[in-house]
């Protein structure tokens, strides 16, 4: 709502200030509605008058803050004070309805009727002028304005808030947006920019609508750390091996080595825990459990991997754990000779069963979930306290079966192994199994209370209250029964035989002996019965409930495990096709259709009821997901981002590492077949996401880990001197806006792609204020661009004065270290003759300035031009690739002139929106022209208009170096040795899969009288550079004099330009030549009037010779710097390269890139 009008009461009084706007503190409002902010803006006049002045001596808050929204002043109401004073100039006057300094309102006092504390108003405060300004709505939960006064004064700047740093609207509170920087500190009649999101801070689409449905859903339930965390993984890990497996383990590995494997399979799920709990107290945890936590730490290429397979080992041990169940009904039944059909079939239908109601519970609601886990918890509890309690009760019909209570002969029998069949790393895996199960608290982060207190305290404590019961029942089981018993009570012995027992079974009065013959093997004891717990408790029955709830309350939570991770990684549309189960619904955001399809998956398995081979592989994916978590605290930690700052401090980065070789160790211990279907399946998964290039922006630590290698590797490589051997061609490319000048890209990066370093340059000039955030936004759209299009370079542009500053700038800074450019490239100016002769000065002086620099230079000519940027109507438009929040999305279309492909700075900034026809338009700031992509298709959508056969012939000649070249030539006129450029690039540029079937042609001067001496050295210097070519030419009538046609064109040509000092008295000629620095005196011309006439005469040899090549690198000529005119060396470039085909004239620094040394 915006704020209320100014009360009669305070028009009154309305007093403005020169220098500030102050609350008169004389005046006490009657008060505020509830409705209206605790202080509003009024446009208000500035006076200077004595009133405003001693209102201002009086005010306690007379340095408040002005508010800038508006560039014209409205004058106050009628009788207000100060009104005859001169219009203000956008100022404004605070009214603070509840201001704690006001008399009668001490600074201790409370607040004002209607304001009280922990209201929440919504105000609406323009911070924006006149030009379009955006609306904030501000909320606060703690006063009633969010615009508060800050340390006692009125100001927009606010104070440090939670609910800044708000994602988006979420249960916890608001989304907050502080004031930008811009509307801090620009101009007053500036527009403020908006400066959106800081990096990664914006959300995904999915990520916006999770946290919508959760700001929406109202009566959520949330779950503490024990009935959400504690209780879950307890009953996970407290799976069936407790009471059917624990004492077969124990008799086959002996008590000492029993607790070691119980130690070994704790620690692996201990160091998990701690890493799980680094990970989880980092930062806000949403739903999705492992999935989520892998893919927020090392991005969507193993998140998205592992999620999938952990989704999927979810609903597959639902059946494992339903089956499980089913078999111990079925034995019950078979008992009692109570099987319906036979006991496969049996375990079908009971198996069936089950999972249904188990789905029925799960789809009913979290609540009713957790309230069953609570009741099967109890069950479970009992179950084992039960067992405990019946092993200190000795029963005389009991021993037979093995159990005689505790006794230290029993115990030290069964502290050795005695395995039978199996070995110790065979017993681990099947126990290790029981283990698992630590993230069941974690797969349900989303509906955790405080996720971060919740995961770490639960997870580990329900380790240590787990590994403790399972290391006393190894050691009860041990200490009280023996590892074979017949079951008979006749298999008793005298006691005169008692004198030689050797086995504790002996001492106790049974002869067992008979269970050592292979033939006659016995059905109980440690070693032949798995119910032998059952036997031992002080109620049989009561073990079998346990056995129930243990394998039903683990079936229920991977049932809800499954769906939960499933729909987390729908949301974040890492695989396109499965985002229809991201839908959620109900007031607990439930994954119906992952419940549904994880009833499938598992109902699909029961079916088979043959789980022994799907088992392992279920194992093998809960660890490679334990191994990727503890992997994640590893690399975050390498990468040292400051991101990384776990509230839970007891990790270690070395542990966590030594977590993951653990888990992958025992991965290939369980069954190293599985391990390698488990490893191939997550390669295969992480390639595919890999490739599809997921659009989102987590803020990994690979991210982080790639920044630091970059960092670390840039400084190593700044303390090592460059070898001519690692030379590279780094180049700063003039292109302007990277898709104003498609062929000098492509070409340029034909050369540099995986070779070196590739900057667009691009200098920004105009008549009005720099405007630096625009610059920023345009760098952010244009790199995407360049990322998008598959082009290896950085964009990077620059504000200066003129075309020459800018370039300046970038020879100085741009790269970085070793990562600097080395050759300046940028593309012939073809209307050099039609405009302003100093643009050709400043032309000509950036390559005098890159030698100074000591770069090299490089020139591309194409005869039809570079410059497509004036062209409308082409298929692809910058805009449809660009989707920002933060900037609008335009696409610039101005006409200048037809061709100016040297000067990159002339581009403009006024944008047409996407929807507009894209006519020409004019920039009153900017006199130049901006690009939009060019392409040659034609769009039958786009309005654009026909094609004039100029343009046509641009665009095809600005697409000839995107496509494959056939076979062809690349010929090479080094006719001066610069120490070696213009060689090395052409060599560089056929070993591209475009250039391959190119052969580079060689064209070198010499004399007429020996030429065939030139030809071997120079095939001699090419073979010791190992540069394939196809022929060598050595042109002996170089210095030939050319045409006189030739001759006369070249004079025509540079008429307009001489300064004919000869014809004009000395002091005029002077005062001429200072004014137009690039005019050609007579002398210079005749001084290098053999130096013209090489320039003509090549470009009739050139014709001669490369006129179907398909390009030409040519070793550019030089001009001494302040000798030669801009005009004449201008004259040079274009007398010969013109009419040719692409031609790039080279000149390196002269310093050699070229070695035959190894």
């Amino acid at each position: 709502m915006s704020s209320s009008p100014t009360p009669p009461a305070l028009e009154g009084n309305a007093a403005s200030e020169s220098d500030g706007l102050a609350v008169d503190a004389g005046l006490k409002p009657a008060g505020p509605t509830p409705s209206q902010s605790r202080f509003q803006v009024d446009l208000v006049t500035e006076a200077a008058g004595a009133a405003a002045a001693a209102a201002h001596d009086k005010s306690p808050n007379s340095d408040a803050s002005t508010i800038p929204t508006n560039d014209k002043a409205t004058p106050v109401a009628d009788g207000a004070d100060g009104a005859g004073g001169d219009e203000g100039k956008s100022r404004f006057r605070v009214v603070n309805f509840a201001d704690p300094s006001e008399a009668g309102s001490p600074l201790d006092a409370g607040p004002a009727e209607g304001l009280q504390n922990g209201d929440t108003v919504m105000s609406e405060t323009s911070l924006h002028s006149s030009t379009g300004g955006q609306h904030h709505y501000h909320y606060d939960t703690h006063t009633n304005t969010y615009y508060l006064r800050t340390f006692g004064h009125n100001t927009i700047d606010a104070v440090p808030n939670i609910d800044f740093y708000r994602q988006t609207a979420a249960p916890l509170g608001e989304k907050l947006i502080r004031p930008t920087l811009s509307e801090l500190h620009d101009e007053l009649d500036k527009e403020p920019f908006d400066d959106g999101f800081a990096n990664g801070e914006e959300l995904s689409p999915a990520e916006e609508a999770a946290a919508k449905e959760a700001a929406e859903s109202k009566g959520v339930v949330k779950f503490g750390w024990i009935k959400g965390v504690l209780v879950r993984c307890m009953l996970n890990i407290w799976g069936v091996m407790l009471f059917i497996r624990m004492s077969w383990i124990v008799g086959q590995s002996g008590i000492v080595l029993s607790c070691l494997i119980v130690l070994m399979a704790t620690v692996v799920t201990t160091i998990t825990g701690l890493s799980t709990s680094a990970i989880a107290t980092n930062g806000f945890v949403r739903g999705g459990g492992a999935y989520y936590l892998i893919s927020r730490s090392l991005g969507p290429e193993f998140g998205g991997s592992i999620g999938l397979i952990f989704a999927f080992a979810n609903a597959v041990a639902v059946a494992m754990y339903v089956v499980g169940f089913a078999e111990t009904v079925v034995e019950l039944l078979a008992g009692v000779d109570a099987l319906m059909t036979d006991q496969l079939n049996d375990i079908r239908i009971i198996g069936t069963i089950t999972v249904i109601l188990l789905l029925g519970i799960s789809v009913a609601g979290m609540e009713w979930e957790a309230k069953a886990q609570i009741f099967l918890l109890f069950v479970l509890i009992t179950a084992i306290i039960n067992y405990f309690i019946g092993s200190f009760i000795t029963v005389k019909s009991k021993e037979s079966y093995g159990f005689f209570g505790y006794d230290s002969a029993i115990m030290m029998e069964n502290m050795g192994p005695d395995f039978r069949g199996e070995t110790f790393f065979s017993v681990f895996s099947i126990f290790f199994p029981a283990a698992t199960g630590i993230l069941a608290g974690a797969n349900i982060s989303g509906d955790l209370a405080d996720p971060q207190l919740a995961i770490p305290k639960g997870t580990l404590l329900a380790i240590l209250v787990t590994g403790i019961v399972y290391l006393g029942v190894a050691i009860s089981t041990g200490a009280c029964i023996v590892r074979d018993a017949t079951g008979s009570l006749n298999d008793t012995v005298s006691s005169m035989f008692m004198a030689n027992c050797t086995d504790a079974a002996c001492k106790m009065g049974y002869d067992f002996s008979s269970c050592k013959d292979p033939k006659t093997p016995c059905q109980y004891g440690l070693q032949n019965d798995f119910q032998v717990m059952s036997i031992v408790s002080g109620f049989g029955p009561i073990i079998t409930a346990g056995i129930f709830s243990a394998t039903l309350s683990s079936a229920l939570a991977s049932l809800v495990s499954a769906p939960k991770v499933f729909q987390a990684l729908c949301k974040d549309n890492i695989y396109p096709g499965l985002s229809m189960f991201a839908k959620g619904y109900g007031k607990n955001n439930e994954p119906l259709r992952g419940y549904i399809l994880t009833f499938c998956i598992a109902l699909a398995f029961i079916l088979i009821a043959e789980l022994n081979i799907i088992a392992p592989i279920i194992s093998n994916f809960f660890l490679a997901s334990y191994a990727l978590i503890n992997f994640s605290v590893f690399h975050a930690s390498l990468a040292n981002s400051p991101g990384w700052r776990p509230s839970f401090k007891y990790y270690n980065m070395w542990v966590s590492l030594a977590g993951a070789i653990l888990c992958c160790g025992v991965m290939f211990v369980i069954n190293w077949m599985a391990a390698l279907l488990t490893n191939t399946i997550v390669m295969g998964l992480y390639i595919y996401v890999s490739y599809k290039k997921p659009d989102v922006n987590w803020g990994s630590s690979t991210q982080a880990l790639t920044y630091h290698q970059a960092l670390t590797h840039t400084l190593h490589l700044s303390g090592v001197e460059d070898h001519i051997k690692n030379f590279r061609p780094q180049c700063l490319v003039m292109t302007g806006y990277p898709n104003s000048r498609p062929a000098l890209l492509n070409l340029v990066h034909s050369f540099t792609k995986n070779v070196g370093l590739m900057i667009c340059g691009h200098v920004r000039t105009g008549s009005r204020r720099p405007n630096f955030k625009e610059l920023a936004a345009d760098h952010s759209r244009f790199q995407r661009w360049l990322l998008r299009n598959e082009t290896k370079a950085f964009y990077t542009p620059v504000f200066a004065d003129d075309l020459r500053q800018g370039t300046q700038y970038l020879l100085q800074a741009a790269g970085l270290g070793r990562l600097r450019p080395n050759t300046l490239v940028f593309g012939y100016k073809n209307d050099w003759r039609d405009g302003d002769m100093m643009n050709v000065e400043t032309y000509i002086n950036m390559i005098h300035d890159a030698f100074d620099f000591q770069y090299g230079a490089v020139i591309l000519r194409l005869k039809e031009g570079l410059d497509v940027s004036h062209i409308q109507g082409q298929d692809e438009l910058l805009s449809s690739q660009e989707k920002t929040s933060a900037v609008k999305d335009v696409v610039v279309s101005i006409d200048m002139s037809k061709d100016s492909d040297g000067d990159s700075s002339k581009l403009s900034s006024k944008a047409t929106s996407l929807q507009n026809s894209p006519a020409v338009q004019k920039d009153e700031d900017d006199d130049g022209k901006a690009p939009t992509q060019p392409l040659l298709g034609k769009d039958k959508k786009s309005p654009s208009m026909p094609l004039n056969v100029s343009d046509q012939r641009l665009l095809e000649a600005s697409q000839q170096f995107q496509k494959k070249q056939g076979k062809g030539t690349v010929d090479v006129w080094w006719l001066f040795d610069d120490g070696g450029l213009t060689l090395l690039i052409p060599y560089l540029l056929i070993n591209k899969k475009r250039w391959k079937d190119c052969k580079i042609r060689v064209f070198i001067g010499g004399k007429i009288n020996r030429i065939d001496h030139d030809r071997r050295v120079m095939a001699t210097l090419l073979s010791k550079f190992r540069i394939d070519f196809s022929d060598i030419t050595v042109l002996g009538d170089i210095n030939t004099k050319p045409k006189k046609e030739s001759i006369t064109a070249f004079e025509d040509m540079i008429e307009p330009y001489r300064l004919k000092e000869d014809d004009m008295e000395q002091e005029a000629a002077e005062r001429l030549k200072n004014s137009e620095p690039w005019r050609i005196t007579d002398n210079e011309l005749e001084l290098y009037r053999a130096k013209t006439n090489r320039q003509v005469r090549l470009n009739e040899l050139l014709k001669e010779h490369s006129s179907t090549a398909n390009l030409i690198v040519m070793s550019m000529p030089l001009a001494r710097k302040g000798t030669v005119s801009s005009a004449l060396y201008m004259g040079w470039l274009e007398v010969l390269s013109q009419d040719l085909p692409p031609i790039l004239l080279v000149r390196g620094n002269h310093q050699s890139v070229l070695t035959f040394y190894s």
